[in-house]
């Protein structure tokens, strides 16, 4: 029983609910940094108060996709978990520009991300299901299409507001009501959109996915349990593995300690001028947070106790296929440049194209709204780039499509950096529109015909694993690279970018792009 091909409309419709989603994710990304600043923030601060995106993802997105591949009702697997999460998700829209503090607002962050990791992580998983893998590229290109459209809506909403006469200043520590009217429209936008995909697309049951998963096997010549036959990882491997982690984790921790000493004892004068702050005890926390996951597992597997949720998780995390491991290290090299341009986007035009600093001035707002009008123009690029993404991928090599779109991207980070003007900044965005369209849809390709489909949402849960961890790093180490080496100027952001894109596009050309045909080797111990 072959899964049957679906037509443009019903590709359309099972998509349609990204738009509202990258609505919401969009109003996030451009306006986080200037809600923060504007109740007070230092620059050099940023970083470390967008950790919570990642932070959310890392831990919301593979229990989302664990639970997702488990639950049937007369709802469906992955659709109850899209309205949950959107409804979640506006709510936390029309609260965010109400906050009074920083830390309110830091908080409705940590909310705001995880209800709409809720919503996005079976949405990945949703077209894996429902489309043949001859279809997949057109499905995850379709969703980079509606997520370049609803940023463009998002990052154009402030700029039009003002251009009608809506505030876009306030008094000082007070958000301006162009970004109060932005997040109530798109809270709206984000559960209606959601709710047409809901609606309009049903889903296969689990014994019609039984067959089709069957069928491509057959048609594939796999066995029954191809790609998911590797031995479970053993708790003396979790033990050896997750010591070592942990034992890196406390050292770099301790070693960040005596550097913030003052004075610092004298076998760190070596050091100079290099300063130290909190942000990154965060970062030596995720490095020994790892190790203790793993500590964690070997305890459980020791004593029998591993026929549990958590560890399925990270059993499944230690058998990612060849090809999903391949895929990890181009994105982490992808998202930490992502990342570096939205934390520090607006600080850096503002700064390096306005001559501002102040968020309580107007020119900063201008600058402000500038950088969401660019992220439109970034965002309709992509749009437009997805669908040229779907007719390519038919007839070039993913791999090198992908490595194109990726150093076009690190052509328009350093762009940014060499055109002084704001107005022409828009050109510079083109290829970082065309790199972004790719990033959300090409990789996605390859991994749903490498992981069995029993575990889509899992498999895909973990993969954004490899996106937000990336998230973190950055969060954590940018205010430190940009204070150490840049003079704490937050455009050369855009040059940590580019150098990431770069090594991203290097990458993808070792990725195998074909269906597992063996085992998935394990991870080592030292993993």
């Amino acid at each position: 029983m072959q899964k049957p091909r679906l037509s443009f409309g019903q590709i359309w419709n099972m998509c349609f609910g990204f738009l509202g989603i990258q609505i919401g994710f969009d109003l996030q990304n451009g306006n986080m940094s200037r809600i923060f600043q504007t109740l007070g923030a230092e620059m050099d601060s940023l970083a470390i108060l967008w950790i919570a995106a990642p932070l959310t993802g890392l831990i919301v997105q593979p229990i989302i996709g664990f639970f997702s591949d488990k639950t049937w009702s007369r709802f469906g697997r992955r659709r109850p978990y899209f309205l949950a999460g959107a409804i979640l998700a506006s709510l936390a829209l029309f609260i965010m520009p109400n906050s009074p503090t920083l830390w309110m607002a830091a908080g409705m962050l940590w909310i705001l991300d995880a209800s709409l990791n809720i919503t996005m992580e079976p949405t990945r998983a949703f077209v894996g299901d429902m489309l043949p893998d001859e279809q997949r590229t057109t499905g995850y290109a379709m969703q980079s299409f509606f997520i370049g459209v609803g940023a463009v809506l998002a990052g154009a909403l402030p700029w039009l507001l003002t251009e009608f006469g809506v505030a876009n200043t306030a008094p000082e520590g007070e958000i301006p009501m162009t970004v109060h009217i932005a997040f109530y429209v798109g809270g709206a936008a984000l559960f209606l959109a959601v709710l047409v995909t809901v609606l309009t697309t049903p889903e296969y049951s689990p014994e019609q996915m039984e067959q089709f998963e069957a069928a491509r096997r057959e048609a594939l010549g796999l066995g029954e349990d191809a790609g998911d036959t590797a031995p479970p990882r053993s708790s003396g491997a979790f033990f050896a593995g997750g010591l070592i982690w942990l034992v890196v984790g406390l050292a770099l921790a301790a070693f960040f300690h005596f550097g913030r000493l003052d004075p610092r004892p004298d076998w760190l004068n070596w050091l100079g001028n290099v300063e130290f702050k909190q942000d990154l005890y965060v970062f030596a926390a995720l490095i020994a947070g790892f190790g203790l996951v793993q500590i964690v597992a070997g305890l459980m597997r020791s004593s029998g106790k591993d026929k549990n949720g958590f560890m399925e998780v990270v059993g499944d995390l230690f058998r990612m296929p060849l090809t999903m491991r391949q895929l990890a290290v181009v994105q982490f090299f992808s998202w930490f440049g992502l990342f570096a341009m939205w934390i520090y986007g607006t600080p850096a035009v503002a700064d390096h194209h306005y001559g501002a600093t102040d968020p309580s001035t107007a020119l900063f707002q201008e600058a402000g709204n500038w950088w969401a009008l660019l992220g439109a123009v970034r965002n309709g690029v992509a749009a437009a780039a997805a669908l040229a993404i779907i007719w390519l991928a038919a007839q070039i090599d993913r791999r090198r499509l992908h490595a194109v779109c990726l150093l076009l991207g690190a052509l328009g980070f350093a762009g940014m950096i060499l055109i002084r003007d704001p107005a022409p900044l828009s050109l510079p965005m083109i290829g970082v529109g065309i790199a972004w369209a790719a990033i959300v849809s090409v990789p996605y390709a390859i991994l749903a015909g490498s992981v069995p489909a029993k575990k889509m949402g899992v498999y895909m849960g973990i993969f954004n694993i490899f996106i937000v961890v990336p998230q973190l790093v950055a969060a954590t180490l940018l205010g430190f690279l940009l204070r150490t080496f840049f003079g704490n100027e937050p455009i050369w952001a855009f040059a940590i970018a580019a150098a990431s894109f770069t090594c991203a596009a290097i990458a993808v050309l070792f990725v195998s792009d074909a269906p597992e045909d063996a085992s998935p080797e394990p991870l080592g111990a030292d993993a």
